[in-house]
């Protein structure tokens, strides 16, 4: 799969199905495509589609804001290009279709329209965006969900980077955390492991190798046949001290600090549940200086009673759906939605700020069965912000595994909108925020 520069070419479109006319009208939002080496082009005459769910729809001006500057496009390979002609028929173009990947803090709308070839293999997990020309330079269907200076790309992965991990290193020389985090910032460069480099803002300490659910698009462990994990997970377990000691580190003297357990190297967080109390205890003796927060699919309700009742400030639970059909297909996991609820109204009752991590994927989390279950879920849990993330999946594997729709879907900036009018307390964002 190859990225490309965040600019078109507008050489001539090789598809003859576009070309009627020696001089076709350009459609006011145009499709793009890529050949086989990548090079990204726009096809006159041809309108720009998405997709929602398994329907392809037509690009409307409503639907886009520009590209983002750090936003990545790529060509999706064994999968054409799709178009709506002058008649409005639907056309396959014969270069490959192209998705942009969007940085944090902004939520896709629509999938990238394209026409699978057979035996076509698994897309890597990344979060594809429609892309298309409009009004001479390149747009995405795509709404700023939130906005947060600290995870702009322009502080992380600095020059300096490798010898911050250095220092580290030699503060504290005996934690095999820090060699972990090191590997994370260095390699798969991680902005929660960086922050520990960088003495600032939010710092990822994993505790867990192993999982209680085998999510669909886990980020850490997939099967062999499958497409690679973008980052590999943690063979280790911490100890409570070595938790504390890297806890004290960062929250003694970082601006606006948080420690987070359950990151993308590790399986459940809670599983871990002993150490992790235990580690929270002996950094309170010490300083009660910022956040602790747990990022959780909270699936083991015994495990977060104890790490709340150790002294958590805030938890992210990571949900896909409401409906407890919808969530056991995606999770695969040892537990029921019951249970994550029931982790959720303990933290609420016990004055923990709470957050859903939403795996998001247009056409499916707002489908209008889905939305109705999500009302009754806020009904029910109050919980304060709902944190919109991208889910990064082959939309193909993705709906084959998931329940088949039973009702049309709303899209999703009605879907957010009316999530927001019925309960304003919800906070509607991208990134956890530092909780005073």
């Amino acid at each position: 799969m190859a990225r490309q520069n965040n600019k078109k070419n507008n050489s001539h479109n090789k598809n003859k199905n576009t070309h009627k006319h020696s001089r076709p009208e350009r459609s006011p939002i145009t499709a793009l495509y890529a050949d086989a080496e990548g090079e990204i082009f726009d096809a006159p005459g041809i309108g720009a589609v998405g997709r929602m769910g398994d329907d392809l729809v037509a690009i409307q001006p409503g639907d886009l804001i520009p590209l983002p500057d750090t936003a990545d496009l790529m060509f999706l390979p064994e999968r054409y290009a799709v178009g709506i002609d002058e008649s409005g028929e639907l056309v396959v173009l014969e270069g490959r279709a192209v998705a942009a990947i969007l940085p944090a803090g902004y939520t896709r709308t629509m999938l990238p329209g394209f026409e699978k070839e057979e035996n076509a293999s698994r897309l890597p997990l990344y979060g594809y965006s429609a892309v298309v020309v409009y009004k001479d330079e390149l747009y995405v269907t795509a709404i700023y969900t939130d906005e947060n200076h600290k995870w702009s790309p322009e502080f992380y992965n600095t020059p300096d980077l490798k010898k911050l991990v250095h220092k580290v290193k030699k503060d504290l020389p005996e934690n095999p955390l820090i060699d972990h985090l090191a590997n994370c910032s260095l390699e798969w460069h991680c902005c929660t492991a960086e922050n520990l480099f960088y003495r600032r803002w939010e710092c990822g300490i994993p505790t867990s190798p192993v999982c209680n659910a085998n999510c669909f698009g886990c980020i850490s462990l997939q099967p062999a046949e499958c497409c690679p994990s973008p980052q590999s997970r943690i063979k280790f377990r911490p100890t409570a001290e070595e938790i504390a000691e890297v806890g004290l580190y960062h929250l003694e003297t970082a601006p606006e600090g948080i420690i987070s357990f359950g990151q993308g190297c590790e399986g459940e967080p809670s599983l871990a549940a002993d150490n992790i109390a235990a580690g929270i205890k002996l950094i309170r003796a010490k300083t009660d200086k910022g956040q602790i927060n747990i990022n959780s699919n909270a699936g083991y309700t015994e495990g977060i009673k104890k790490i709340v009742d150790a002294g958590l400030d805030t938890m992210r639970v990571s949900i896909i759906s409401a409906i407890p059909e919808s969530y056991a297909a995606y999770y695969r996991s040892n537990y029921q939605l019951e249970a994550v609820k029931e982790s959720i109204r303990y933290a609420l009752d016990h004055g923990i700020y709470v957050s859903l991590n939403m795996l998001y994927f247009p056409g499916f989390n707002d489908r209008q069965e889905e939305l109705a279950a999500w009302k009754e879920f806020f009904r029910e849990l109050p919980v304060q912000m709902i944190q919109v993330r991208n889910l990064n999946i082959d939309p193909d594997a993705f709906l084959e595994i998931m329940p088949e729709a039973k009702g049309t879907y709303v899209g999703t900036k009605a879907f957010l909108q009316e999530l927001q009018q019925e309960f304003p307390q919800l906070v509607i964002g991208s990134f956890s925020h530092y909780v005073e």
